[in-house]
């Protein structure tokens, strides 16, 4: 999705916090940095305003503020839930009204579901 992210992760080891802080602060850096170098970009300064804005009114950033503070986790703890949620998350950008299909959509896992492979290493559910 174009503002935000839906996700099903899970840990045997760490914190489930510490991944999605981890998660956070390599994007943020990664995508902050990618706009900085992008001198194509026609609304570089303008964004960077935004999240240089952002920043200062939160006291935990250096500079800017990519990511909001807060989550909204859901516990999935049955696979009913489970299923629920990753159908959610698969239709989530044809309820947008940015593809058709499910599997149309890059950055998603319903190409995985389909016999294809998306950018990100997924584990199946089953």
């Amino acid at each position: 999705m174009r503002s935000h992210v839906h996700m099903i992760i899970g840990t045997k080891q760490d914190k489930l916090e510490n991944i999605v802080k981890d998660l956070k602060r390599h994007t943020s850096r990664t995508i902050l940095k990618a706009i900085k170098e992008n001198i194509q970009e026609s609304r570089r300064e303008w964004i960077l305003w935004m999240f240089e804005r952002a920043g200062k009114k939160n006291s935990n950033n250096k500079k800017y503020q990519f990511w909001q503070q807060h989550n909204q986790p859901i516990e999935l703890s049955n696979n009913e839930m489970i299923d629920q949620r990753l159908e959610y998350l698969h239709y989530n950008p044809v309820e947008a009204r940015i593809v058709d299909k499910p599997e149309h959509y890059l950055y998603s896992s319903a190409i995985d579901y389909t016999g294809g492979k998306s950018y990100v290493k997924i584990t199946i559910l089953e």
